[in-house]
C-alpha cells in the first residue's frame, strides 16, 4: 500500500527521469504550462483592472461547483460503505456520456458559431475549431506522457508507473481529467453567456458526483481510512476551479481565441473520455451497462443543454 509521502516521492523521481530521457517533450510541456500560467495571471489582472470581474467570477464559481459536487460524491462514500463495480462502471459511463455531449453541444457548436461570426464563412470557422481540438489533444498527450496511469489494453503508462498501485493510478487519472473539465467551464463563461455556461457547468457538476464517490470507495478498498479517502477524493476536484481560471485566461485575449479555446477544451475532454474514462468502465467486463450509462448521460446532457439554453 502506498502512502501519500511515498507516492509523492515516487512521482517526483519518475517525472525527473522522464524529463531527462525526453528533454524536448519536457521543455515543450514546461513552456506551454508557463505560457498558460502567464496568460491566466495576465487575464485575471486585466479583468480586475478593467472592472470586468463578472465573467471571471462566473468561471471561478462554476469551477468551484465542480469541486463541491466532487466533495459531495466523496461524502456519499461515508453512507455507502460499498458499491458494486458494475454500478461504479455504469455511473462512470453516465459521466462519460455527459462529457461527450457537453463537448459537442456546449463547446464545439458554440465555437463554430463564434468563429463563423468572425470569419463570415463556414470552412474557416470549422478550421479554427479543428485547430483548437488539435491543441487540446496535444496538451493532454503531454500530460498523459508525464502522468502515471493505467489502461486495460496496454497496462501501465507514463513514468515508472508500474510501481504505483492501480487505485492510485485511477485517482491520478481522475485528477488529470478534472483539468479540461474546469477549462471547459472557464471558456464557457468567457463571454458571460449563461446559455453556454450554465448547461455545461450543470453537466460537469452532476457527473463529478459519481467520480468523487468512485475515488473515495477505491481508496477505501486499499485500506485508506474513511477520512483520508474522503479528503483525497475531494481534493481531486480542486483541479476544476484552477482549470476554470486557465480556461477563461486562454479565451479572454483576441476574439479568435474564444472559438479556439472552445475547441481546445472540447478536444481535451474528448481525449480523456476515450483515453481514460471509457477504458476504465470496460476494465471489469461491464461494457454493456457502462455503454447504456453513457447513452443515458448523453441524452440527459442534451436535455439540459436544450432546457437551460
Amino acid at each position: 500500500m502506498a502512502n501519500i509521502p511515498t507516492l509523492a516521492a515516487e512521482l517526483r523521481s519518475a517525472w525527473a527521469a522522464q524529463a531527462r530521457a525526453n528533454p524536448v517533450i519536457a521543455l515543450g510541456l514546461a513552456g506551454t504550462s508557463l505560457a498558460l500560467l502567464c496568460l491566466v495571471i495576465a487575464s485575471v489582472y486585466s479583468a480586475v483592472s478593467n472592472g470586468n470581474q463578472t465573467n471571471l467570477g462566473y468561471a471561478f464559481i462554476g469551477g468551484t461547483a465542480g469541486f463541491v459536487t466532487t466533495s459531495l460524491g466523496a461524502l456519499l462514500a461515508v453512507a455507502l460503505t460499498s458499491i458494486s463495480t458494475r454500478t461504479q462502471d455504469s455511473m462512470l459511463g453516465f459521466a462519460a456520456g455527459m462529457m461527450l455531449a457537453a463537448s459537442a453541444f456546449s463547446l464545439i457548436l458554440p465555437g463554430l458559431a463564434a468563429a463563423e461570426t468572425i470569419f463570415g464563412n463556414a470552412p474557416a470557422a470549422a478550421l479554427t475549431v479543428v485547430i483548437g481540438l488539435g491543441l487540446g489533444v496535444l496538451l493532454m498527450l503531454g500530460l498523459d506522457y508525464f502522468t502515471p496511469h493505467e489502461h486495460e489494453s496496454t497496462g501501465p503508462c507514463g513514468p515508472d508507473c508500474v510501481r504505483l498501485n492501480r487505485v492510485w493510478l485511477f485517482v491520478l487519472a481522475i485528477a488529470l481529467h478534472n483539468i479540461p473539465e474546469g477549462m471547459a467551464i472557464g471558456v464557457s463563461f468567457a463571454h458571460g453567456d449563461m446559455t453556454v455556461g450554465l448547461p455545461l457547468t450543470s453537466a460537469i457538476a452532476i457527473q463529478d458526483i459519481p467520480e468523487g464517490l468512485a475515488v473515495a470507495l477505491a481508496l477505501r478498498a486499499i485500506g485508506q481510512s474513511m477520512l483520508r479517502s474522503v479528503l483525497i477524493a475531494a481534493a481531486s476536484g480542486l483541479m476544476e476551479p484552477i482549470g476554470a481560471l486557465l480556461g477563461i485566461g486562454i479565451s479572454s485575449g483576441f476574439a479568435i481565441a474564444y472559438p479556439v479555446s472552445l475547441g481546445l477544451a472540447a478536444g481535451a475532454m474528448i481525449f480523456v473520455v476515450s483515453h481514460e474514462v471509457i477504458p476504465e468502465t470496460h476494465r471489469n467486463g461491464h461494457q454493456t451497462p457502462a455503454t447504456v450509462g453513457l447513452m443515458v448521460g448523453f441524452a440527459v446532457m442534451m436535455f439540459l443543454d436544450t432546457a437551460l439554453g
